[in-house]
This record gives structure tokens, C-alpha cells and sequence, in this order.
């Protein structure tokens, strides 16, 4: 089949489809129909996921050690019911059936009412030199959701999605492939909702109706079609089961969720030291200062600068007194540096672990450090040696690190010359000797491969600690290693708006740990840019502002004492939330749940919520309405059906309705479920500035349940045992609130004093019950 590298031609395809199925042969969790050579196996793995594979010439490609987390045999046993007759073969189980038409190969899913969904069209599967597709009907009033990072509004149909990382620099609404590549969507309308995994790291695409109105298609360059369909019914279902497939995010450490400053760059210890003074004398939160490209002497990723950074042992020490944790960059391209005696170049050259062309020449590019040479951490003897040079970070007491520049980018003549970005030689030979293959197969697991291998190096490194990974590229399973950004955004009022469709359906690719650059990258903000955006980055699961060497700075006091009272007001909201954030951090590790919603995740069934874009859940109890126009000060506000109330002011509203919410600068739309029982702890400067002894639940009338999620916050005891879940339930009654502490599990016991306070500007009484 032919290599691309980005999208695929436009010309018309001749596709060669299967001929009726002429044999069926039965097994413990499926069928495998044959007719010639070609091959379409269905398995049922539980009882709402089926795995659908096709080949053209009857042989499948053996398992990689990169896909999803589970063999099929893996799968706990589940009740199939097999039946076929003349026309069709039947697999059923208690959450859906599965027909296969003999004449067409067609596949057509049913939930437990008799609705289909997920159905073939006609033609079914074909193949071509570019590669395998195939084509589903598009239900009425179906929508979908999710395809990983990608820009524009939340509901992707009638759009072409592609699946390809790159280096997506000056991205807009308009921007198809990305940083990220995430083969992964899901499809929702009232009742009914499936989640796609098309398991392909090849180059592939996803047309919803683009090209066809009513057939969505799904296209892909490997030699064969293989994805999975999860039934819901609703959203927390599907992904509930998606993150079986490809993993769990791990709880980070409690200090990764406060409040993260950044910039290219902090040139100096100088300078860094200045910036944490400038935080903790202005009493503004913050946890985390992360160094750019400078801190490295001459580019040269694991070394400091001699000068700038002399002692980065002592700078280290100090800021961790004061209270903040480090990150470092670090990027795949190594220096090609043969007679200066720098010892990862030597090392990595001596023990083969670069990427090398066909010919067997070492492959370059120019990147940072001018002429690189790029690690093959398909590999996992080169992902260790990658990981073991990370002591040179960690030695001096770094927290955490930051991948970048890993879809791979690099151009072909050193930065600054007006040079084009390439990709690796498609044909470039990578991975381990028994699973040898090509850049093709693997250009997409580039990034995610080099995020493992840095959270592999913290986990060896800081055994006692947990750590934080941040990377820029990555692929279906990315969670399972790092958190990500979405790259080289812009401070614009678009780019604003946006972050929150693109969060938002990150969440629902299954990746929850995720962030945009407060303030924009690229670009000088203004300062109402910078305080709106600020409102909207309380709510990111990764909070950090972040900009370019190009622009102003973009701290929050840069911008008068106006707009840095509004950031100190909404950081310190954050950290007042942390309890319910971290709660939900935990839910996201044990679950899969996004910690960032969408209205339709808790909504599925309210078409109001499903091209709602600028609106989003913080977990289950806070909506918040940000302000993304210049000089708006109030917006329309969707309130879904049930009771809500103005976080600011407790006015009470029934749902379903629409109301105009006043917004004047100071104040981002924000509205708390009736029922919610919010934990919330007093502002500190970072995380571990006091101990935590006094813990407030703020309780609002209704009826809801939500379990506090407790452990030390730093190590991994929590592993074993050391760690507490409270489980508590509102009841409204008449003239009270109820609260009722409902369970405790866990061998974690906090030193805190808990309070309950009634909000919602009410005259009720609150009661708590130990059950």
C-alpha cells in the first residue's frame, strides 16, 4: 500500500468489496465468517463491546505490544448466544445483539429495545491501494463526540477528521490533523449511545458525512480493519469500557493540580527566583514553575546551562522550600555532536539507539540543538537508556517532565533558515527485533512511546514520590503515562472559546489529565483576555499559564492590580476546590470518567446539550458559563432540567430553561446542582503550605450523593491501602436538608475537622446523620 504523510489524496477510490460469506465457523466468543481469502471475525468481549476485524487475503497481523491493554482471551467469559439461518448469523447478549448478513458482510447492532446503531452501509468493507474502509449509516439526530484533540465545536458531524500526528503550529478552527492522533469517537442521540475504536496506529480517517451526508466512513493504510464498538447506553458507560481497552490515567500528585506557571523562557536562576518571589510576596497560589528550552546548555536535552543555570541543585532546593515543585522540558532530538564529547549523543550512537533510514544510514533532522538525531523508543532497551539519563534532573530534585516537539517536528535545515517540516522516511526500519516494522505503522506512537518512557524514568527515579509527565504528542492510551497540552495556542478570543470543545472531547477520548495555555502562547494578551481566560483556566484539569519569548509576559500582575485581583480571586478559587478536584482526579484513575464535562455527558438525553459548546461541568455539581467575546458582561446560560444555583449570589432557577446571566469582569458564570455537596478547604499558598485540618462541605438543598476521595497526596501508599472514601447523600425534605455520611472504606485517617454549611440562600435547616 502507498505511504502518505498528512492527508490522503481526494481522487476517487475503487474499492473491492467481499463476496457473500460462505463458511461460519463458531468459538467461545464469536464467529469467524470466511468467504475465499478474505476473513471477518466479530468477538464478543463483554457484554456491550464487540471486536470486528476484516482481512482481504485471510490472515491477521499478529498482537503489537502497543495495543490496547487486554488480549481478547483476557476478557472475563460472557454469556453469547449464537443462532444462524439462511440469511444472516445472529450473536447475542444481555446488552445487545449483533446481526452479520451472509450476502453483504454487512453488520448491523441492536440495543436491548430493538434499535440498531453502529449499522453497515452498503457497500459494508472495501479495500483499495490506500488501504481498508468502511462505511456506517448516520442515525437521524445523531451526533458525535470525541476523536481526540481537535479544534472547532464540540459535534463533529458532517466534518472529516484525520488521524495523524503533527506539528500543528498556528492551528485554527479550520485545523485537521494534530499534536494528538486518537482513533476514538463517540456516537450519541436520545437513548441511545456507542463508542468507535478503530485500532489502527497507521494513517487513517474518520468522514462523518463529510463527503456522503447520511454514511459516516472510517478509513485507515493498514493491511487490515480492526475496531471496537461499545455499546452505552450513555456516555460514563461507554468510557467506563473504552478505558479498559486502553488504560487508566494514574492519580497524579496533589501539588500537579495547583496552579503551574511557565514561559520561553525563564532564561536564569535569577529570573526564576524573582518569578517565586513575585508569587508568594503577591500572594497569589502557585505549585509548579516549569523551565523552558534555555535552561539547557546549547539545546542539548539532560544538561544544564554553565552559566544561566550554575547551580540548579541549590535553585531546586530553595523553591521547594518555598513551596513549588520544578518541571523541565525535555525534547526527543539529540544533538549530532560525534567530537564534543557529549555523552548521550556518544552513548545512544554506541549501543544503536537512534532511528536510522532503510539504507541503514542514521537518520537527521534540525530541530533546537541544529542537526538531531531522534531516539526509537518503539524499542524498550532504548526507552530505558532514555529513561536512566533522566538522573540528571532528578539528581538536582526536578518533579516532573515535560515532552515537547515529540509528534516528531523537525525541519530540514537548521530553525531560522526558512527551512519545511518532515517526517521520518516512512520506510525507516523501527521497534524490537521481534515485532520489527516501519515508520508507517508507527509515525502516530512516536510521542506516547516517548511520554512512557519519561514516566517510566520518573517512577525509577522518585520511587518514593509520585511525579507528573506533560506531553504534547500521543495516541489512544496516552493517559496511561502523561497529561497533555494542546500545544502552540494563540491569545486570541477564538482560542479561548475553543480550549473548551477541545478539553472537553479529549475527556471523552478517554483522556482526562488535560490543559490549554492560559493566556495563549503565541501573542500578547490583553488584559481582559488574561482575566477571562484566567476564569475559564480555574476549571482546565491542568492549570498552567504559559507564553512565548516573542511576547509580553504573561504573569497575572503584568496586567494592573484589576486583573491581578481577578487571577488571585480564581486561583484561589481552584485551590479552595481542590478537595473536589482531587476526588475527581480519583474517579477519572479508577473509572476513566472525564474530570472536564460537556452538558451531555450528564445529559445524554437532552438535545439541548448537544452542540453546547461554551458551557461545561466541573464533575457532576458546578456549570460553569465562561465569557470568551471582548466587553460582554452577561450571556445566555443553558440550565438543564433539575433545580441550579448562582454560585454568587444563591439565586435559585428550574431547569430545563434559559436565562441571561450578568457577568461583569469580575464574575465567570457559575452554578452549583441542587444537591451538591462540594468539599472545599481554606486558600493556601501550594498545596502543602499548612496542614490540611479543617475541611467544609458545602451542601446544596436536594438530593444527590458524592464520595470524598482522601489519601496522603505525594506517595504511592495509596497503592496499598492508605487511603479513605467517604460516601456521603442529601436528602431534601420540608423544612431541612439532610446530609447522611453514608460509608467509609480505606486505612487512611485525616487529622481534619469536617463542617457541613447550607448555601443556596435558604431557610431550611441542615441535619447531618453517621450512618
Amino acid at each position: 500500500m502507498p505511504q502518505y504523510f498528512g492527508q490522503l489524496p481526494t481522487t476517487a477510490q475503487a474499492w473491492t468489496t467481499p463476496d457473500p460469506i460462505a463458511s461460519v465457523q463458531t468459538h467461545s466468543q464469536g464467529v469467524d465468517c470466511r468467504s475465499g481469502p478474505t476473513c471477518l471475525t466479530v468477538t464478543i468481549l463483554a457484554a456491550n463491546l464487540i471486536r470486528v476485524r476484516f482481512t482481504p487475503t485471510g490472515e491477521f497481523l499478529p498482537r503489537r505490544s502497543w495495543n490496547v491493554t487486554r488480549n481478547d482471551a483476557e476478557w472475563p467469559a460472557v454469556s453469547v448466544e449464537v443462532t444462524e439461518d439462511a440469511d444472516s448469523i445472529e450473536l447475542k447478549t444481555e446488552q445487545l445483539t449483533v446481526q452479520i448478513q451472509r450476502a453483504t458482510c454487512q453488520i448491523t447492532c441492536l440495543d436491548p429495545t430493538g434499535m440498531p446503531f453502529a449499522q453497515d452501509a452498503d457497500p459494508a468493507i472495501g479495500w483499495s491501494d490506500s488501504g481498508i474502509a468502511a462505511w456506517k449509516h448516520i442515525a437521524a439526530d445523531e451526533h458525535f463526540y470525541g476523536f481526540g484533540e481537535r479544534t472547532g465545536l464540540l459535534d463533529k458531524l458532517a466534518e472529516r477528521k484525520t488521524n495523524w500526528t503533527v506539528d500543528a503550529l498556528d492551528y485554527n478552527s479550520q485545523t485537521d490533523e494534530m499534536y494528538q492522533a486518537i482513533p476514538f469517537f463517540m456516537a450519541l442521540r436520545p437513548g441511545l449511545g456507542y463508542g468507535m475504536f478503530l485500532n489502527s496506529t497507521h494513517w487513517s480517517q474518520f468522514d462523518m458525512g463529510a463527503s456522503e451526508p447520511g454514511v459516516w466512513q472510517m478509513h485507515t493504510h493498514a493491511h487490515e480493519l480492526d475496531y471496537y464498538i461499545i455499546y452505552g447506553p450513555n456516555p460514563a458507560q461507554i468510557l467506563a469500557t473504552y478505558a479498559h481497552l486502553t488504560g487508566h490515567m494514574p492519580l497524579p500528585p496533589k501539588w500537579a493540580l495547583g496552579y503551574h506557571q511557565c514561559r520561553w523562557s525563564y532564561e536564569s536562576s535569577a529570573i526564576v527566583r524573582e518569578l517565586a518571589n513575585e508569587f508568594r510576596q503577591r500572594r497569589i497560589p502557585c505549585d509548579v514553575i516549569h523551565l523552558d528550552i534555555d535552561y539547557m546548555q546549547g539545546y542539548r536535552v539532560f544538561t544544564w546551562h554553565r552559566q544561566r543555570f550554575a547551580d540548579p541543585k541549590a535553585l531546586i532546593g530553595d523553591l521547594k522550600v518555598n513551596g513549588f515543585k520544578v518541571v523541565t522540558i525535555v525534547d526527543p532530538g539529540v544533538k549530532y555532536e560525534q567530537e564534543a564529547d557529549y555523552a548521550i549523543f556518544d552513548e545512544g550512537l554506541e549501543q544503536d539507539c537512534f532511528v536510522r533510514r532503510a539504507t541503514g544510514e542514521l537518520f537527521h533532522g534540525y530541530v533546537w540543538p541544529d542537526k538531531a538525531v531522534f531516539p526509537d523508543f518503539m524499542r524498550a532497551d532504548v526507552r530505558q537508556w532514555w529513561a536512566n539519563q533522566h538522573h540528571v534532573l532528578t539528581d538536582v530534585g526536578v518533579a516532573g517532565i515535560w515532552n515537547d516537539m515529540n509528534e516528531p517536528a523537525l525541519d530540514d535545515r537548521p530553525f531560522g533558515d526558512g527551512g519545511n517540516k518532515i517526517p521520518f522516511p516512512m520506510d525507516a526500519p523501527q521497534g524490537a527485533a521481534d515485532e520489527r516494522t516501519t515508520h508507517t505503522e508507527v509515525h502516530n506512537l512516536y510521542g506516547l512511546m516517548m511520554a512512557r518512557s519519561s514516566h517510566e524514568a520518573l517512577e525509577q527515579l522518585r520511587p518514593k514520590q509520585r511525579s507528573f509527565v506533560l506531553t504534547r504528542s500521543g495516541f489512544a492510551g496516552v493517559q496511561r503515562w502523561s497529561s497533555v497540552w494542546m500545544g502552540d495556542n494563540h491569545s486570541l478570543w477564538d482560542h479561548l472559546e475553543t480550549s473548551l470543545p477541545m478539553l472537553c472531547n479529549m475527556g471523552l477520548s478517554g483522556v482526562p489529565f488535560v490543559g490549554c495555555d492560559i493566556g495563549g502562547f503565541a501573542g500578547n494578551a490583553t488584559a481582559e483576555l488574561f482575566a477571562r481566560w484566567m476564569q475559564v483556566g480555574m476549571l482546565y484539569p491542568l492549570m498552567r499559564g504559559h507564553s512565548a519569548m516573542t511576547t509580553a509576559r504573561h504573569e497575572p500582575w503584568v496586567f494592573g492590580d484589576r486583573t491581578e485581583r481577578i487571577c488571585r480571586e480564581y486561583i484561589e478559587l481552584r485551590y479552595r476546590l481542590l478537595p473536589y478536584l482531587y476526588s475527581l482526579f480519583w474517579e477519572a484513575a479508577t473509572t476513566g470518567a472525564p474530570i472536564l464535562r460537556p452538558l451531555l455527558y450528564h445529559y445524554p438525553n437532552d438535545r439541548h446539550t448537544y452542540a453546547l459548546h461554551d458551557q461545561v461541568m466541573l464533575g457532576p455539581f458546578l456549570m460553569a458559563a465562561p465569557i470568551y467575546r471582548p466587553g460582554q458582561e452577561c450571556r445566555a446560560v443553558y440550565l438543564p432540567e433539575g433545580t441550579w444555583y448562582d454560585w454568587w449570589t444563591n439565586d435559585r432557577y428550574d431547569g430545563p430553561t434559559h436565562i441571561l446571566a450578568h457577568a461583569p469582569l469580575e464574575r465567570m458564570p457559575l452554578y452549583a446542582k441542587a444537591g451538591a455537596i462540594i468539599p472545599m478547604q481554606p486558600v493556601m499558598q501550594h498545596v502543602n503550605e499548612l496542614p490540611l485540618t479543617e475541611l467544609t462541605l458545602k451542601i446544596y438543598p436536594g438530593n444527590e450523593q458524592w464520595t470524598l476521595y482522601e489519601d496522603d497526596g505525594e506517595t504511592f501508599d495509596y497503592k496499598n491501602g492508605v487511603w479513605q472514601t467517604t460516601t456521603y447523600r442529601t436528602i431534601q425534605e420540608t423544612d431541612r436538608v439532610i446530609l447522611e455520611v453514608l460509608d467509609r472504606q480505606g486505612n487512611w485517617h485525616s487529622e481534619q475537622t469536617i463542617q457541613a454549611a447550607l448555601a443556596g440562600n435558604t431557610n431550611l435547616v441542615l441535619e447531618v446523620r453517621s450512618i
